[in-house]
């Protein structure tokens, strides 16, 4: 328990969205008739909606397209980019190196959000397209991130050591310099998580890639706020779910950095 007692803040903050968003669609039952909307009576824990559907049972259907977006599109980045990062730090071939991220430097140059609003505006997205439009546009900063990491670690003598003993290729990246930037990457992918979560809310919020009316967090927060003041529930909670677990993500992250990094004992006399 000691040893866990770090990831105790980051897993109790997380473990409440978390749950939320894989469990909930389990838990809803048979849902409820509508009733008018923003208003707050026994019959509804947490009030009504905009439309009259019951916040309670919205707020456990619409954490999964959050989290399960949030999550395909970081890995997805992340699949593009630890190859190309990887490769551009350890070749020799300057040719190759300008090929792969010149054109990533152009896309980076351009807000992610407007790529997001431009493409969908010829290519409406549903969720499985929004997940790869996230990937798509986070790729070229994950890449120059694992590029700026492996560099550093592919010119240590180490590496030339394992490429005069005529090591594979696979054993260099993956082997050596691979297991070298890993801390480097878990800071990144905590905060990176964060950033993803916030374009899929702010896309849903805008409704690119889901219905007006779906369940779904950040509409939850964009449709009802118009009735904020009536009905605070339906926008609060969600907003705060939303909130929950970037930071709790982020906690865990710099826990198992924590745990990875080594205690300096003082010599003794």
């Amino acid at each position: 328990m000691k040893r866990l007692g770090g990831y105790g803040p980051g897993a109790a903050v997380v473990a409440v969205p978390l749950g939320i968003a894989l469990a909930g669609p389990l838990l809803v039952g048979e849902p409820s008739a509508r009733a008018a909307s923003f208003t707050l009576d026994a019959g509804h824990r947490l009030g009504t909606d905009f439309v009259g559907w019951d916040v309670v049972q919205q707020v456990l259907l619409g954490g999964r397209p959050v989290v399960l977006v949030a999550l395909a599109a970081t890995a997805l980045a992340y699949l593009v980019a630890l190859p190309v990062g990887l490769a551009c730090a350890l070749t020799h071939r300057r040719w190759l190196e300008e090929v792969l991220m010149r054109p990533l430097d152009v896309l980076l140059a351009v807000p992610s959000l407007l790529m997001i609003l431009l493409v969908a505006a010829a290519f409406p997205p549903g969720t499985a397209g929004l997940a790869l439009l996230v990937a798509f546009v986070s790729v070229p900063d994950a890449t120059r991130i694992v590029r700026a990491a492996a560099a550093e670690a592919a010119s240590r003598p180490a590496v030339e050591a394992l490429r005069m003993q005529g090591e594979s290729w696979w054993r260099l990246a993956v082997g050596y310099v691979g297991r070298s930037i890993l801390r480097t990457l878990a800071a990144d992918a905590g905060i990176r998580l964060t950033g993803v979560l916030y374009l899929v809310a702010t896309a849903a919020f805008l409704g690119i890639g889901v219905a007006p009316d779906a369940a779904d967090w950040a509409v939850m927060v964009d449709r009802n706020r118009t009735g904020l003041l009536i009905q605070p529930w339906a926008v609060v909670v969600p907003a705060l779910l939303i909130v929950a677990l970037t930071m709790g993500g982020n906690l865990l992250v710099d826990a198992a950095m924590e745990r990875r990094t080594p205690v300096r004992k003082g010599r003794r006399t």
